[in-house]
């Protein structure tokens, strides 16, 4: 099933800026639990919508009445969206969950209360600003990295540490529970460093850069585990599987790239292709340089967006897409949290929400994703079970 264009969002104001990147939507993002939006639409400007009106806004865009109708009373209750003037270009975004600054400040025990949600903002001069989602209220601005603050990207478990990935070729590692400290610089890029992705079992850090490898660390020391190298040029975005047991990398080299993060070895290579025959270009050179890749939230999908006008959809275990849709200008894409939808971001400052394949995970898939929650590959390996079983919790037979 393709994906189909559902809705899309547009800036609301007129470009002020002459320089290319002041229009360009280089991020979107879906808070942990799927109930906000954020996308970086350009002009210095940050526009946080509640998933209920983005949601009315999709089922009217695709003529279900009886839903849409639905849709719009659900949307009275919620909140409205805000616009965040961040005064500068924005390039990064990543929300968390966390208590309050006003509940720590009055209640030292508050820990256990009622969570704030959290939006840090990477920008063009290097800093990095957080706002408390439903106030809009700045929180804090850190400060340190010396050039774009290019990614961002806080632990999964809900605690404060955010990581941020910065041109200045190093990333930098926060503790917003300690009003936003520096907790750790981590240096070994020697070009811009493009993408930063914290495992879900918040035990790895991977970070992409210009000089053709990836970066491994370590949550737990900070240190260095191993390069990953393989790719032609620079690595440009990287994820997570749901159980942590995989990592995809893609580059302008048009390939993404499967890893093992535990063995660093490389599990599988995905090609794009270019589908001139399929669909019309013109007589234009169209590149597959990639932007962006994600996994679905049950971790048996894929996403990429590449500079050949395609959103491709890959399937764990096949080598070509199982479905691709034009799109122009595409430079982010990522999973809604509870799956059936993709939002991309574009150079003209637009948002687009495609349909995405939802699926039944089998059993199988299931209890091979919740072993490997706990269990890394090595673990995996010494068990005293069948080859073809270790070779199926280890992702090896694709």
């Amino acid at each position: 099933e393709e994906p189909v264009l559902l809705a899309e969002l547009k800036p609301g104001r007129p470009q002020r800026y002459d320089w290319k990147s002041s229009c360009e939507t280089w991020s979107v993002a879906f808070s942990p639990d799927g109930a906000w939006f954020a996308w970086s639409q350009g002009h210095c400007v940050v526009k946080l919508i509640p998933w209920p009106l983005v949601e009315a806004e999709l089922c009217k865009a695709s003529e279900r009445k009886s839903r849409g109708g639905k849709a719009e009373a659900r949307s009275r209750g919620v909140a409205k969206e805000k616009t965040l003037e961040c005064g500068q270009i924005v390039w990064g975004l990543a929300f968390s969950t966390w208590p309050a600054a006003e509940e720590r400040e009055t209640d030292p025990t508050s820990a256990m209360g009622l969570p704030c949600l959290v939006l840090a903002t990477g920008l063009n001069d290097g800093q990095i600003k957080v706002w408390e989602v439903q106030t809009g209220h700045l929180l804090f601005s850190l400060l340190g990295h010396q050039d774009v603050v290019r990614d961002l990207s806080f632990a999964p478990n809900g605690s404060p540490i955010l990581v941020s990935a910065s041109r200045d070729k190093t990333l930098r590692v926060w503790d917003l529970s300690r009003d936003g400290r520096q907790v750790q610089v981590l240096s070994g890029h020697v070009q811009w460093v493009y993408c930063c992705s914290i495992s879900p079992d918040c035990s790895m850090l991977c970070s992409c850069s210009g000089e053709k490898s990836a970066l491994l660390w370590s949550m737990r020391s900070y240190t260095l585990i191993r390069r990953l190298e393989g790719h032609q040029s620079s690595v440009v975005s990287c994820d997570f599987s749901p159980d942590s047991a995989l990592l995809v990398t893609a580059s302008y080299d048009a390939c993404v790239i499967m890893w093992d993060p535990y063995t660093g070895e490389q599990l599988r290579t995905l090609r794009h292709v270019p589908l001139h025959s399929t669909l019309d270009y013109s007589s234009e050179i169209h590149t597959s340089s990639l932007r962006s890749v994600c996994f679905s939230p049950e971790g048996l999908y894929l996403a990429t967006v590449a500079d050949d006008r395609l959103l491709r959809i890959w399937a764990l275990e096949l080598r070509s897409p199982v479905a691709f849709a034009p799109m122009t200008n595409g430079l982010c894409c990522i999973y809604f949290p509870h799956g059936g939808f993709i939002a991309t971001g574009t150079r003209d400052g637009h948002v687009q929400f495609w349909t995405a394949p939802r699926v039944l995970s089998s059993l199988k898939h299931l209890c091979r994703k919740a072993l490997r929650t706990f269990l890394t590959t090595y673990q995996v390996l010494a068990l005293p079970i069948p080859r073809k079983l270790k070779e199926f919790l280890t992702y090896r037979t694709f």
